[in-house]
């Protein structure tokens, strides 16, 4: 394959490059369906920047930005035409004008953002991890169902029109019963300062709430019910981090999910789908925008495309909008973040992960 052909390495080029290929075309009439919604960010990081870009290739933009460094919210306000720059998370609370907000903050920073957001009437859709673990997310949903407002995991792999496309034909029964899931997750992150946020436990380091997430949703959304049954081993880096791991899980319905992960090894991030009358591959799965289903009977392999890579995050917002318009498909995909967190909640417990905001709470 020619060097220019590569799909870079690093996520965050990967999405720039495929922002590059949607720029200057015109935007689907098809990815916001329902009323349009007011947004302010909340962080200034890579997702925030992706988030500015990907509506304005909608032509649309940020109503609002709050950060906890004011400097880099002004600068990222000029960058983006962005109207407000909130000098504190409660100014931004105050504004009756945001409608919607997204948390791009560090994992073990979200309760707090969304506490606050979502107490003050805002529809909230944060990043992965969407928290720390199940009684962090247990307690966002009950702010959530009491202020009447949308909470929504901003996975990638919940909001990409492929995966809605396959699981359409899977409930039709066009692929007949799922019995196996496979599915790699790994990246090479240097040990060097183990104070970055990949393996340090003050930044909710680890692999498993940082790309564990995006593998074990791939499975459960395709799987018929929770997985109940859970083995796996781990070897933790020196910050006491999860670094490696294979888990098997199984669910009531006899379905297994088998997965690999890793921040110190590179492998493919490729799930695959084993039902009764075929296999469905797909690769780079968490912002994946094509698929391979071969068809057992007489072995034909099908090409499925749906969606468009570029547009990830617009897939994101469009479905929190479509949720506050009473969409049930949409409003139900916190159930699966709900589930998600529940297993990485017991496998991290499992392995002793635990983090600093965890222990202080009992949680430990």
């Amino acid at each position: 394959m020619a060097e220019e052909s590569r799909k870079p390495l690093d996520a965050a080029q990967a999405a720039s490059a495929a922002f590059a290929e949607v720029e200057g075309r015109e935007f689907p009439s098809d990815v916001f369906e329902a009323p349009e919604l007011r947004w302010a960010v909340i962080g200034c990081g890579v997702i925030a920047n992706q988030m500015a870009q990907s509506l304005a290739l909608a032509g649309r933009h940020l109503h609002g930005v709050c950060n906890r460094t004011q400097a880099k919210a002004e600068a990222f306000a000029e960058r983006y035409g962005v109207e407000r720059v909130y000098g504190s998370l409660e100014e931004l609370c105050a504004d009756d004008e945001v409608d919607a907000v997204c948390v791009t903050t560090p994992h073990n920073t979200h309760i707090r953002y969304l506490r606050a957001t979502l107490a003050a009437g805002k529809h909230v859709l944060c990043e992965k991890s969407i928290t720390l673990n199940s009684e962090e997310l247990a307690e966002a949903r009950a702010i959530a169902d009491e202020h009447h407002v949308v909470l929504m995991d901003a996975t990638t792999i919940l909001h990409m029109p492929l995966y809605r496309e396959l699981l359409r034909r899977q409930a039709a029964g066009e692929f007949g019963a799922l019995n196996l899931a496979q599915v790699n997750f790994g990246s090479y992150k240097e040990y060097g300062d183990l104070t970055n946020r990949f393996y340090n436990p003050n930044l909710a380091g680890g692999a498993m709430l940082d790309i564990g997430v995006y593998a074990i949703t791939f499975a459960r959304q395709f799987m018929q019910s929770q997985p109940q049954e859970v083995l796996s081993l781990a070897n933790l880096a020196s910050t006491g981090v999860d670094q490696t791991s294979g888990i098997v899980m199984r669910n009531p319905d006899g379905q297994i999910a088998t997965f690999t992960l890793s921040l110190h090894s590179k492998q493919p991030k490729r799930g695959i789908l084993s039902f009764d009358k075929c296999y469905v591959e797909v690769t780079d799965y968490p912002r994946s925008d094509e698929a391979r289903i071969v068809w057992t009977e007489d072995g034909r392999v099908e090409e499925v495309r749906c969606g468009v890579e570029g547009y990830a995050l617009d897939y994101e917002i469009a479905d929190l909008e479509r949720a506050v318009a009473g969409d049930e498909r949409a409003t139900g995909l916190i159930d699966y973040a709900s589930d998600v967190m529940d297993l990485m909640t017991g496998l991290r417990r499992e392995w002793g992960v635990t983090y600093p905001e965890e222990r202080d709470e009992g949680l430990a």
